[in-house]
């Protein structure tokens, strides 16, 4: 993972401004691109763009390999003819600043079906047979789970046996009797593939590449657990009897007890992890690198009884640790992977990083609880590290500091240099300055935003992956917020090569 000397900005596609409710991959996000590459960013990190479940967290998918239809562009496939212009102007009138999933959802699936119908009145393109078949390894799969799932309306566990398990059945059963559904599934990838590839595309013409993330852990209710059932621990019934999650700690006196599925980690080493293997080539064809969340669960993982309501009684058992990364290495030997490495990190676990030269975070707003040889300040951090002033987990750094107790205001104040209305600036600098290969900024850090801009509080349900910036906020980032940006990159020596230092802004 080559990192360089960079910097970029974090900003879930969601979160982008848009006339429909949600962010999407139409042209909100072409001017995205175009405000990183003006304020000299080389990287645009998001979140996982898979179908979500409940809770809308991206990070409970419906499938690791799949996007989510909500990203599809109205406007985008208007411009192919999918859609008429009057289509486009009968959206309801939703919030600006939040996405109203129950409403955007409701919507988007009634102009994808509008849009389906228009496809599937013209001659096909000939792409589309070139692409169902060569993601047909795992979109097959996707497309009869959702339409076996919208034909049950329940959890894959509580469908027929003859469903449930039967995997051949099934298929023949979603692909004949229910080919309506499970080719508009189909189609609905295909767009959101097209779309995806010609962002991704765009932003490499500007100098921008693209910070995916995958979560470790896949959600229970998924195609990928229903069609590969033999490698989680579930009983006969397909329920978990293994869950995922971590030990009490000092934020927790109970831990965290995720309830994802855990993976029987020596059935997988039996075909060398070929569902890893093909999950991790789908994300590289999707994403230029990868932050691989929980990254401590690959050497060692809490397992905790599924019947267990919290992650007390949980236990440590020794994960697939360089098997699993050897193997990975034969699809791209570069592993172009940075881990997330945060809370308490075992030796075991920073020597499975360094035989694979992966790096790690760190996070600024953890910088301020013990004195200077705390790791997360600035002048503590590596080369070989990507430093963030805080991620989608934390509060933006102005709510943090808030409400972070007086102590750590005060210390922050006197290591960042803190002036009084310019803060998040000041901890922006801190990090451009610092010897951190890649610097990160949440986008509502960059516009100095407060807690109402928290994208997710975790242990929470609820009030979570809301946030959109506003187009006023879009307007400042695209001017002086965007040129301050700019004038800090280049000085700092992390703006691309050839770039002339902007004019500093007032």
């Amino acid at each position: 993972m080559e990192l360089g000397r960079s910097s970029g900005l974090l900003l879930h596609i969601t979160s982008l401004p848009t006339p429909f409710g949600i962010g999407d991959l139409g042209p909100s996000a072409y001017r995205f691109a175009d405000a990183l590459a003006k304020a000299r960013q080389r990287w645009w990190q998001v979140l996982p763009i898979g179908p979500t479940g409940f809770g809308y967290s991206p990070y409970s998918g419906r499938s690791t390999f799949a996007g989510t239809s909500l990203m599809i562009s109205p406007e985008l496939l208007a411009s192919d003819g999918l859609l008429s212009r009057s289509d486009l102007q009968d959206a309801p009138a939703f919030p600006d600043d939040l996405v109203d999933y129950s409403r955007a959802v409701a919507w988007k699936s009634r102009l994808l079906a509008r849009a389906f119908t228009r496809f599937k009145s013209r001659t096909r393109p000939a792409d589309y047979d070139d692409y169902c078949k060569a993601q047909s390894y795992w979109l097959d799969h996707y497309a009869s789970f959702s339409a076996l799932r919208q034909h049950y309306g329940d959890a894959w566990p509580n469908w027929p046996s003859k469903h449930r398990s039967d995997m051949t059945r099934a298929l023949k059963f979603a692909r004949n009797k229910l080919s309506a559904r499970w080719e508009a599934v189909r189609f609905e990838q295909y767009a959101f593939e097209k779309q995806w590839q010609r962002l991704r595309a765009y932003c490499h013409q500007h100098g921008i590449r693209i910070l995916g993330d995958m979560p470790i852990y896949v959600a229970h209710d998924s195609a990928d657990v229903w069609g590969t059932q033999h490698q989680f621990f579930l009983d006969g019934a397909g329920y978990p009897t293994r869950v995922g999650g971590v030990p009490p700690d000092f934020f927790s006196e109970t831990g965290q007890r995720w309830g994802n599925p855990l993976y029987r980690w020596d059935d997988m080493a039996q075909d060398d992890f070929a569902w890893w293997r093909d999950r991790f080539r789908r994300t590289c064809a999707l994403f230029d690198a990868i932050r691989l969340d929980h990254f401590r669960g690959f050497e060692s993982y809490w397992s905790i009884p599924a019947s267990s309501t919290t992650a007390i009684k949980g236990r440590w058992v020794r994960g697939p640790g360089k098997a699993l990364f050897n193997s990975l290495a034969s699809v791209h030997e570069a592993l172009p992977i940075i881990a997330e490495d945060l809370g308490v990190i075992t030796d075991e676990v920073r020597a499975l990083m360094d035989a694979f030269a992966i790096p790690g975070m760190s996070v600024l707003q953890f910088a301020f609880d013990s004195g200077d040889a705390n790791p997360y300040l600035p002048h503590n951090c590596r080369e070989y590290q990507v430093a963030y002033t805080g991620t989608h987990d934390n509060d933006t750094f102005m709510g943090w500091l808030s409400s972070a107790p007086p102590q750590q205001r005060r210390f922050a104040a006197q290591r960042l240099n803190l002036v009084p209305g310019q803060e998040h600036w000041n901890a922006i600098r801190a990090l451009m300055r610092s010897r951190a290969g890649l610097v990160m900024t949440p986008v509502q850090d960059v516009l100095g935003l407060d807690t109402h801009a928290r994208m997710n509080t975790p242990g929470t349900i609820g009030n979570n992956w809301q946030w959109r910036m506003q187009v006023h906020d879009f307007d400042a980032l695209q001017s002086a917020v965007g040129e301050r940006l700019a004038h800090y990159t280049k000085r700092h020596g992390r703006a691309p090569a050839g770039v002339d230092l902007p004019t500093r802004p007032a």
